[in-house]
């Protein structure tokens, strides 16, 4: 067991400090104490977070900290740490982690002993969740789809029972490609979809699946889709043979007889497996 209290004892620390995701004024005080106090700022993308430090007069050194070389970098941040320097993480926006690097280092850290803080601040996910209309708890953050066909629809199968709303993040040219996966494998669902938020062209576009589906070739900037979670009773409709199809050949990939997958797939989906055998060979 670790036990940290952050604030009594004097061991190094690493910060988690949130950084505004579109309007700069989003940036808390407390935020910049930090970023101006510690020995080492670790950036995902140096060239953008001196733009934020320019901005506030913050002075501190700077180094990069990325997925492409996160584990070597972590191991550099504990040895500052080791060193007896405070380091604070920052993301391009938003909260360090969440789907963004850090996660590596701050298990390292954490094992080690010594502390490790977070700095409040903006978060995409959470501010779309709590304007897009939807029940905002319970629910389970997904972020980023893999970018495999396969791996996305397996992934969306996975979930495709989970009674928690849903949130994704997604880029513009892959919006339209990931709402029709959604509409295929959950149904028509109600969702939000959240973009360029707390920036000028902020906006939230609010209605069933297959709605912003029609009107989502024209967006731009990076996007927040909430989507409820699965309800017993809508779920009654017709499931698409496809989608069952899917979770089948997934199983047997997997590793089952088509027989096991066959009777896995029913019972999740509260169906017949006698009826799904028939359509699954008649195919």
């Amino acid at each position: 067991m670790i036990r940290q209290k952050s604030f009594e004892n004097d061991q190094p620390t690493l910060y988690l400090v949130a950084t505004p995701i579109g309007n700069l004024g989003e940036m808390t005080p407390r935020a910049i104490e930090i970023l101006k106090s510690v020995d080492v700022i670790a950036a995902e993308d140096t060239r953008n977070t001196m733009k934020l430090l320019s901005h506030f007069d913050i002075q501190t050194h700077c180094i990069a900290h990325h997925m492409h070389n996160e584990y070597e970098s972590a191991k550099g941040l504990l040895t500052l740490l080791e060193e007896g320097k405070n380091v604070a993480l920052v993301s391009d926006a938003g909260y360090p982690l969440i789907s963004d690097p850090g996660q590596i280092v701050v298990s390292m850290v954490s094992e080690a002993g010594y502390n490790v803080v977070p700095i409040s601040g903006a978060n995409a996910a959470l501010n779309a969740l709590v304007a897009s209309g939807l029940s905002a708890q319970p629910f389970m953050f997904v972020g980023f789809l893999k970018s495999g066909e396969q791996e996305r629809r397996k992934t969306c199968l996975e979930l495709s029972k989970i009674k928690q709303t849903l949130i994704f993040y997604e880029a513009p040219h892959r919006i339209r490609k990931t709402l029709e996966l959604f509409l295929e494998v959950f149904g028509n669902r109600d969702i939000c979809l959240a973009r360029e938020i707390t920036k000028k062209h902020e906006e939230f576009i609010r209605g069933t699946l297959s709605e912003v589906i029609d009107i989502c070739d024209d967006l731009k900037g990076e996007m927040v889709i909430v989507m409820a979670g699965y309800n017993e009773e809508e779920a009654k409709d017709e499931i698409p043979f496809t989608v069952l199809n899917d979770a089948i050949k997934n199983y047997i990939e997997e590793g089952y007889s088509t027989k096991e997958a066959i009777k896995k797939v029913a019972k999740e989906h509260g169906l017949s497996k006698n009826e799904i055998y028939k359509q699954y060979h008649s195919c």
